[in-house]
């Protein structure tokens, strides 16, 4: 059973930080919280009493990273010392940039990377295979991802109400959005950047549907 001290909890979150390629406060910007809020300065207030993350900020990071709740408490069953910790298992992934996705090529029928044109990025051994990795370009899907950040896509994995999404239309083009509703006529996505408008598209249109598992900057 993992012990909850508050050493524990904060290195469980450099560690989950560590494991999906971030800084902590990367990890935190992720997450969608203030980039500061994992600083170590953070940790301790001015007489030296421990702050403690919040559940509520914990389960962001977890969300944001796609990790599981067994996954975190596993990591706070290390020692807090992180240079104790075994180092995490890497292998490749095919890279695109987003911008050159929608060209043809580089997906068969089902979503999965194929031809030539692609690079290669390391990222955690958990990635399943078929998994691959799309790099942002531009500002247009801010303030959750900014340009050259890293979105890490799972043509098998569960898509469910809610979830980031790349999807391509029959007529080529590919596009990252949030899942707002699908029916069996079509698909209702909602932008990343509020600045964007969403989109419905007929299910007669969809090429395919793949999640975003997580990210990396």
């Amino acid at each position: 059973m993992a012990v909850l001290s508050h050493d524990s909890v904060w290195a469980a979150i450099d560690a989950l930080a560590e494991r999906y390629a971030m800084s902590p406060s990367g990890l935190a910007r992720r997450a969608g919280l203030d980039s500061t809020a994992f600083n170590k300065s953070k940790r301790r207030s001015a007489d030296g009493r421990p702050r403690w993350p919040s559940t509520e900020s914990i389960a962001k990071v977890i969300e944001a990273t796609g990790a599981t709740v067994d996954e975190f408490f596993g990591l706070m069953r290390k020692s807090p010392d992180l240079s104790d910790t075994q180092p995490v298992r890497r292998s490749q992934v095919p890279l695109l940039g987003l911008a050159q996705a929608g060209a043809g090529g580089f997906f068969d029928d089902a979503g999965f990377p194929a031809g030539e044109g692609w690079d290669l990025i390391e990222v955690p051994d958990r990635a399943r295979p078929g998994t691959y990795a799309l790099q942002v370009n531009g500002d247009s899907m801010l303030p959750l991802y900014r340009d050259s950040d890293v979105l890490i896509v799972d043509p098998e994995a569960r898509i469910r109400k809610g979830d980031r999404v790349v999807v391509k239309t029959t007529g080529g083009e590919v596009t990252a959005k949030v899942l707002a509703r699908q029916t069996s006529r079509l698909i209702e996505l909602d932008s990343i950047n509020p600045e964007h408008p969403g989109r419905t598209i007929p299910v007669t249109e969809i090429a395919w549907v793949a999640r975003i598992v997580w990210a990396s900057q």
